[in-house]
């Protein structure tokens, strides 16, 4: 049994505005373009100007939590950003961090850095072990980290830690908490676990190459740190909170970019995630009741904790200096500006659990590890030893009321440390008439035991036989005083022997439905044998009844068509729509022509079976025009 608490620290709300950092990248210019200066300068640690694009003899300044300048390290971003919030965390608080600015301002870098400087990513998580390692072991507190790593791409969610998964759904609970059902969860218990899952995932993430950067991101990247904290003494608090780093794609102009084909789709799709992400800023900054559109792209309905929420959220904003960026930066930091006046509401995330209590078994249950059937044989030794201690075997279970009595006590002891002083004379006094309650409890059951104890006797006498003892106590335990229960009939507590005429029907019943499942067993025996058998063979045995020169000249034909054909071409090879066409004509742009027929496997949405079915489909269609 759970209890939610949600409070903040020392029960009052608290509030927290989105921090903004801003970096400025440094100066870079190519051979051949001209060296024009800097459009951006930083005036101090938090202070920086920009060239008014309507008079370049005027300026335009902006204040905000942080500037870091060009000669500002990976570390100096780290401790004065991101480090402040990460003790929060361990507290059932939520964090977030994350990057923001156009395409080649430097937010990958910042974000994941190199192997000689390592950004905010690996930073973070090693911090984040280091503060679960320093805390105190007597505090009987324990704490389990995990990981999971996706992106979003072209409005899909996508599992980096399980490339092969397809575009996963975003759900809210009714704590109003995000959640992604079949997303990776890899418990990690050192910085190298991170690392071991880390490294290979961002291998998965889609990047392309674009007029403006070499590795461009193609999709927001967000990586999800979860910490659960368990205590192991009263009153046995569980903290759940998360870290989320997020890294996003940078918006586009594609007048300079250069991009077409896919790379045109995937910009559209980066730049209206940004502008709805810009939507959710102006509408929290309204002060109005106006509905804030989070659920207007995929990346916001994410963020929704970040920006407006109850995590601790600072946000990196990259700028480039070169004038070619010019209106990238003058937007982006027109964007910060107004994501610092965002007012987030932290507060910790905490149950309250029932701890487990150990139930004793019966004499009649079968140990743990025991096997189910044991002869009847020591059954019947127990109850006859039963029988000559004179005791009824209802003595020996666990006491009827005692789980109900433990978890009433457990639950007293939680409202008592929760009141306030003036309080305390009532809860005592129910204390007092729960255990008045308790006691009676125990003086029925005493008396119930018994009356079990003489039924059985009487009964024993009465049938005369070896056969043992006809009541047996099967009642379900106590666990509340029933008010309209009366006292045990002894007519009604003594169960006569089942005559051969009543149990001849039961057996013959016995039989028929073991037959019936004896057959359902061989019918589900047949089906599991069947894809691997025939099936397999009548699936492999068009080609076999197919000469090779036909079957390779066919299979040529169709690989001519792949590498040469237009969308029109395409369309007109079977299975082939006018979407999967236009993945084709994207893949054979990206990597060039297809060296043999199973390449086309590679291209999105074409698994092993959509392709064996599209290759006999094709081939049969030629061998009947």
């Amino acid at each position: 049994m759970a209890q939610r608490v949600s409070a903040s620290d020392g029960g009052n709300k608290k509030t927290a505005r989105v921090r903004v950092a801003v970096r400025l990248r440094p100066y870079m210019i190519k051979e051949d373009e001209k060296a024009e200066g800097p459009c951006v300068r930083g005036l101090n640690s938090q202070d920086l100007e920009i060239i008014n694009w309507r008079n370049a003899t005027e300026t335009v300044k902006y204040h905000f939590d942080v500037f870091h300048g060009e000669q500002t390290t990976q570390q100096e971003v780290f401790l004065s950003s991101v480090k402040p919030i990460l003790p929060h965390i361990l507290k059932g608080q939520n964090a977030s961090v994350f990057a923001y600015g156009p395409t080649g301002a430097g937010k990958t870098f910042t974000m994941l850095g190199s192997a000689e400087q390592p950004g905010v990513i690996p930073r973070a998580v090693r911090e984040v072990f280091n503060l679960v390692n320093a805390q105190d072991e007597g505090e009987g507190w324990t704490y389990s980290i995990g990981m999971s790593y996706l992106e979003i791409y072209n409005e899909k969610v996508l599992d980096l830690l399980s490339p092969n998964s397809h575009d996963l759904p975003i759900r809210e609970d009714k704590d109003k908490n995000i959640l992604i059902p079949g997303l990776t969860h890899a418990t990690i218990s050192s910085f190298s676990d991170f690392d071991k899952h880390f490294i290979p995932a961002t291998l998965n993430r889609t990047t392309a190459s674009t007029k403006l950067n070499q590795r461009s991101s193609r999709s927001h990247a967000i990586l999800l740190i979860k910490v659960v904290r368990t205590q192991h003494v009263l009153p046995y608090r569980q903290q759940t909170s998360k870290l989320y780093l997020v890294d996003l794609a940078g918006s586009e102009d594609n007048r300079r970019t250069g991009n077409q084909g896919i790379r045109l789709k995937e910009s559209g799709a980066i730049n209206l995630s940004l502008f709805t992400l810009s939507k959710v800023v102006d509408s929290l900054n309204s002060g109005t009741s106006i509905r804030v559109p989070y659920r207007d792209s995929k990346l916001t309905r994410l963020l929704q904790d970040s920006l407006g929420g109850s995590a601790h959220s600072v946000m990196i904003t990259n700028i480039a200096p070169e004038y070619k960026y010019y209106f990238d930066t003058f937007t982006a930091l027109n964007f910060a500006a107004k994501s610092k006046l965002i007012v987030n509401k932290p507060f910790t995330r905490e149950t309250v659990a029932m701890p487990v209590l150990p139930v004793k078994r019966s004499r009649e249950e079968p140990e743990a590890g025991a096997s189910v059937t044991e002869p009847n044989k020591k059954k019947q030794k127990e109850d006859k030893k039963l029988k000559q201690d004179g005791s009824s075997p209802s003595a020996h279970y666990q006491s009827l009321s005692e789980p109900s009595v433990m978890e009433r006590l457990i639950a007293l002891e939680k409202l008592m440390m929760s009141c306030q002083d003036k309080d305390r004379l009532s809860v005592l006094k129910d204390v007092a008439e729960s255990r008045k309650e308790i006691q009676e409890l125990k003086e029925k059951q005493r008396e119930f035991e018994s009356k079990a104890m003489l039924l059985n006797h009487l009964a024993g006498e009465k049938s005369n036989s070896k056969e043992e003892p006809v009541f047996r106590n099967t009642t379900a335990p106590l666990h509340r005083k029933q008010p309209n229960a009366t006292k045990l009939n002894k007519q009604q507590a003594v169960v006569q022997p089942l005559q051969v005429s009543q149990l001849q029907p039961l057996q013959q019943l016995s039989v028929v439905k073991q037959s019936v499942c004896v057959k359902k067993i061989k019918k589900l025996a047949n089906l599991v044998e069947t894809p691997y058998g025939k099936e397999n063979i009548q699936e492999n045995s068009w080609e076999s009844q197919l000469e090779k020169p036909v079957l390779e000249q066919s299979r040529n034909k169709i690989l001519q068509i792949l590498n040469t054909g237009c969308l029109k071409e395409l369309k007109g090879l079977q299975q082939i729509g006018d979407k999967k066409a236009k993945l084709i004509l994207g893949w054979r742009e990206i990597h060039g022509h297809f060296t043999e027929l199973e390449d086309l496997t590679k291209v999105e949405g074409m698994t092993e079976k959509r392709f064996s079915s599209f290759v006999k489909a094709n081939i049969l269609s030629a061998m009947g025009k």
